[in-house]
């Protein structure tokens, strides 16, 4: 098990399951949902694993200074997508709320009225 971990395998490893999480997404999900921000979230995470890979596996400091670098782009380009797709409804039951943008007392995060 500690060879696993030490040669990055185990990284290789959730990276597929990422790739495959991708591509179910990108099959079922392309009427049902918004793909672009799963998509780039998932970029992100990528990322992430592949700095961590890299920390196991004594890549230079600059290889994981670029996954990293990548996994911050692919995070800010999700989160743009998000905030500018703001539709100011509730989440969770679709009642129009006050939006003011990010999270503050009176956005969607914090529901002016009561689900039940």
């Amino acid at each position: 098990m500690a060879a696993l971990f030490a040669s990055g395998h185990v990284i290789d490893a959730i990276l597929l399951l990422v790739a495959c999480e991708a591509c179910v997404l990108i099959v079922w999900g392309r009427r049902r949902m918004a793909l672009r921000p799963l998509l780039f979230n998932l970029v992100s995470g990528g990322a992430l694993m592949l700095a961590v890979r890299g920390a196991l596996t004594a890549a230079p400091w600059w290889a994981i200074a670029a996954c990293l670098f990548a996994a911050f782009l692919a995070h800010a380009a999700e989160l743009g997508l998000r905030l500018r797709n703001a539709t100011g409804t509730c989440a969770a039951c679709g009642k129009t709320t006050i939006s003011a943008g990010g999270t503050m007392p009176k956005s969607v995060a914090f529901p002016t009225h009561e689900l039940i």
